[in-house]
């Protein structure tokens, strides 16, 4: 932007220059007239207009501020009720977690647990004050001398409050999600608690829930082991607890604390003294189900919250057993050196006012749908009662709404042999069917994102390494594998993904002939083809 667009004040704040912009306003660097620097953020116009967002906006505002100290970019002023609404917050400098990642690669054990200790206290000041955070990841946290802060109050948690009044449809970042908020249930603190387990993965080199499409990670959010095989085993315990599925089996921020920063911990060292007081603990605690780690040079003495970005880092751990053809990527990649620091009020102001993440029912990525070249769809996918002439019975169905804008959705079925496949012969016992329907502009890729679902824990054991298989008669290729005691068979096509886990396992041509009944009962044609949105 030019200086001459730029706002000569707002508010009281003269402004010095834009720091970012986005979907929902923008950011400018000012200052106070006291001379203290600030982040001020300035709502769009469309924003200003909505009164259901002017009324959610002085609410967050006002939650914001009380939970204030080193836990947040503290709101330090705000008005809701100006021409444009805009709120000011003090300027952190220092790099987001997820650029000290980038730059340095994956925390060890002494740093994970500052970390952990850290966020979990913030966790408690900001519950303490009646707020949840709903999408705590590595570009919401700064990592400041004093310790790390949490962002993103304010605006963007206005417009999302907005939206769930509106759409009843919650927001966040797959990947970071907790199973109730993938499901669209109620959250409550213990989903910030989920966050801060998958923030830890994160920060050890993993990818709890792995890559691929938004509804690929909430899928496995919901129904699949997190991978924890680049947690340090002396923190893998607390990591675990974390993210349970259920909500009442995770600890509290408080126990956290205990967990990972028990008030026997050993006493900073005395160079340390003057540094803000924000300092735990990396020794193991008594009570945690961890084993206590065996003392090192950067461990002897508890590091200062500085010490985070200062830390040594260490590669990611190794999967156990054979490894995965096509298994989920880890840490940094190998031979991208990066640039340096991102200034953390430039990335921090670009997530807060441009970075919801995203709907929690949007199927798919940015290739669903979203190709107007792209043929209309043909056909979509059904659940039955049955399938394969009554041979297995459904027992369990989950589906997501479809997406307003695309009409694309996802699901997942578990299906178990009946009386009528035992006297058939039919090979397998149980069947898991999970499928996504819109129209995708990389089809093959979604169908491996769905089968790694079903195969990935960072232990798995490849016994059969993927194959293309065209069954005889059929129209399309299908993939198939066999990893530890279960085959997955998937398909990819213009506008139905799905993968298929078979258990017992079997040669895979049986699973692609099975595979292909299957698809032939569940993918059915639409009356009225349906074009872009």
């Amino acid at each position: 932007m030019d200086g001459a667009d730029l706002p000569e004040r707002v508010g009281d704040y003269a402004v010095e220059r834009e720091l970012g912009a986005g979907g929902m306003g923008t950011v400018y660097l000012a200052r106070s007239r006291g001379g203290r620097t600030v982040a001020v953020k300035v709502a769009r116009p469309e924003l200003a207009a909505d009164p259901h967002f002017r009324a959610r906006f002085r609410a967050e505002v006002d939650a914001a501020r009380r939970v204030g100290g080193f836990h947040t970019a503290q709101v330090v002023d705000a008005d809701p009720d100006a021409a444009a609404p805009w709120l000011a917050t003090a300027y952190i400098a220092g790099p987001t977690l997820s650029g000290l990642l980038a730059e340095r690669g994956p925390m060890e054990e002494a740093r994970l647990r500052l970390l952990g200790a850290a966020l979990a206290e913030a966790l408690q000041a900001i519950h303490g004050c009646g707020l949840i955070h709903r999408d705590l990841k590595p570009g919401n946290i700064i990592m400041a001398d004093d310790g790390p802060r949490v962002l993103d109050f304010g605006i963007a948690r206005a417009l999302e409050a907005t939206r769930l009044t509106h759409t009843g449809a919650a927001f966040g970042t797959p990947g970071f999600l907790a199973p109730e908020q993938a499901q669209g249930l109620e959250v409550g603190g213990a989903a910030d608690v989920f966050a801060l387990g998958a923030v830890l993965v994160a920060a050890a080199g993993g990818q709890p829930f792995g890559e691929g499409t938004p509804m690929m990670l909430m899928y496995r959010a919901v129904h699949e082991p997190a991978d924890l095989s680049a947690v340090p085993e002396g923190i893998r315990p607390v990591v675990a607890a974390c993210l349970a599925k259920d909500p009442a089996q995770r600890p509290s921020p408080r126990r956290l604390l205990d967990l990972l920063a028990p008030e026997t911990a050993a006493k900073p060292a005395a160079d340390a003294a003057a540094r803000p007081p924000t300092q735990a603990s990396t020794a193991a605690p008594s009570a945690a189900p961890a084993p206590t780690p065996t003392p090192t040079a950067a461990s002897a003495a508890a590091p200062t919250a500085k010490d985070i970005a200062d830390a040594a880092t260490v590669g990611a751990a190794p999967h156990a057993g054979a490894p995965h053809t096509g298994a989920r990527g880890g840490g940094p990649s190998p031979g991208k050196t990066p640039t340096g620091r991102v200034a953390a009020a430039v990335v921090g102001a670009l997530l807060v006012l441009g970075g919801t993440g995203y709907g929690i029912y949007a199927a798919g990525g940015p290739g669903w749908g979203s190709d107007a070249s792209l043929p209309p769809a043909t056909h979509e996918l059904v659940l039955p009662e049955s399938m394969v002439d009554g041979a297995y019975g459904r027992n369990i169905e989950n589906r997501l709404p479809a997406d307003p804008q695309n009409g694309s959705t996802h699901y997942s079925a578990d299906y178990t042999v009946t009386s009528t496949g035992i006297e058939k012969g039919v090979t397998f016992r149980t069947v898991r069917v999970s499928g996504s329907s819109g129209r995708s502009t990389d089809p093959e890729s979604d169908r491996d994102s769905l089968m790694r679902a079903m195969t990935v824990t960072g232990r798995e054991t490849v016994s059969d390494p993927p194959r293309t298989i065209r069954v005889p008669g059929s129209d399309v290729d299908f993939r198939c594998e066999t990893v530890d005691e279960k085959t997955v068979c998937g398909w990819g096509d213009a506008n139905t993904t799905v993968a298929i886990g078979f258990t017992p396992s079997a040669p895979l041509e049986v699973a692609a002939a099975e595979t292909r009944k299957i698809r032939d009962e569940i993918r059915r044609p639409i009356a009225t083809p349906t074009a872009s949105p």
